[in-house]
């Protein structure tokens, strides 16, 4: 995957710690599926623009965060 992807990964995985959630815990407060969750902080998918937003609102950050 790209290069955006997996930061993108690793900024969810930051602020998802951050919060002290699980990857179930996100995924539940998003409506994804875990493995789901474990996919995109790997960057092995790239998600629709919809799912970023709710997973930035889950997490109580702006899209902005999750992207730079």
């Amino acid at each position: 995957m790209s290069e955006l992807a997996r930061k993108i990964g690793d900024n969810i995985r930051h602020y998802r710690t951050e919060k002290k959630l699980t990857q179930a815990q996100l995924a539940k407060k998003a409506k994804l599926s875990r493995g789901y969750i474990c996919r995109i902080e790997h960057g092995r998918v790239n998600m629709y623009l919809t799912t970023l937003f709710e997973l930035a609102k889950v997490l109580g950050v702006s899209c902005r965060d999750l992207v730079k």
